[in-house]
């Protein structure tokens, strides 16, 4: 009873000072994975559903920004090369199998050169300045 309070008064608060972070206790689907620690936080969805679908797996947003946190990349950058991956003007035109396709491409080379996949993505950095 004390767990479920805690959450749902912090879910309160986050909502009241428009806060779209969760905690990790509240991602109950982080655990599952074998991959190296997740982040303290990561963002939730407006739906309340602890940013899952409905079949326990996490939405894209999350996963995205769990691959962010994880390997200490500039969330701009992964957007403006996200774009480029889906040949889209931004990432919000992209359908979501492009979007999907994109994070386990993201995936796949952050955890097999992280250094390669920085050097790519500080290549947006310009376009990125630009843009803002």
């Amino acid at each position: 009873m004390r767990v479920a309070e805690t959450r749902a008064v912090n879910r309160a608060l986050r909502k009241a000072y428009g806060i779209g972070l969760c905690s990790v206790e509240e991602l109950g689907w982080v655990s599952r994975f074998n991959a190296p620690r997740a982040p303290d936080e990561c963002r939730a969805s407006a739906s309340g559903n602890n940013g899952q679908h409905s079949h326990g797996q996490p939405r894209l947003r999350d996963r995205l920004c769990l691959l962010i946190r994880q390997y200490h990349l500039d969330a701009g950058l992964v957007k403006s090369y996200a774009a480029d991956y889906c040949g889209t003007a931004s990432l919000r035109h992209a359908s979501r199998d492009q979007v999907e396709t994109f994070i386990n491409d993201l995936a796949e080379r952050a955890a097999k050169d992280r250094d390669g996949l920085v050097c790519q993505l500080n290549s947006y950095a310009k376009q990125h300045e630009v843009n803002s």
